[in-house]
C-alpha cells in the first residue's frame, strides 16, 4: 500500500480540520496568508492551501451571509468600496445633484445610468437587476 505523506511543515503544526469557531477561522486565514506570502509553492503546499481554502469557504457559507444587492444599493456599495465621492460620478450622471437624487432614492436609475455605471465599475449590467 502506497501512503503519501504531506511534506509541509504547516500541515504538521496546523492539520486541516473543519472550522467550528471564529478563532479557528482567523487562525486558518493566518496560515493561508503565510502560504500566499511565501510566493511559489510546491505541489504539496498548493494542495494544502486548496484544502484550507475549501475549509474557509465552507465556514463562510455557513456563518457569513452575503446579501444580494442590486441597483442603487449596489451603486452605494461600489462607491463606498472604492472611496468615491458624489462628484466622482459626474461622468455617469452628468451633475452632482442627479447623483445625490439617485443615491437618496428621489430619482430612479435610468437605462443610460446603468449602462454608464456598469461600464465605469467594470461589472455586468445584469448585476443591477434581481434574478
Amino acid at each position: 500500500m502506497n501512503t503519501v505523506f504531506l511534506k509541509v511543515s504547516w500541515a504538521k503544526s496546523f492539520p486541516p480540520r473543519p472550522i467550528t469557531s471564529e478563532e479557528e477561522f482567523l487562525a486558518t486565514q493566518e496560515v493561508i496568508d503565510s502560504l500566499i506570502d511565501k510566493g511559489e509553492l510546491t505541489p504539496d503546499e498548493q494542495d494544502y492551501l486548496n484544502v484550507l481554502g475549501t475549509l474557509v469557504y465552507e465556514y463562510e457559507q455557513k456563518y457569513y451571509s452575503i446579501p444580494d444587492i442590486h441597483g442603487v444599493e449596489l451603486l452605494q456599495a461600489l462607491i463606498a468600496e472604492f472611496g468615491f465621492r458624489q462628484k466622482d460620478l459626474i461622468p455617469i450622471f452628468q451633475t452632482e445633484s442627479i447623483v445625490a437624487e439617485v443615491l437618496s432614492g428621489q430619482r430612479k436609475l435610468t437605462v443610460n445610468h446603468i449602462s454608464k455605471f456598469t461600464e465605469f465599475f467594470h461589472i455586468s449590467p445584469a448585476a443591477c437587476f434581481e434574478s
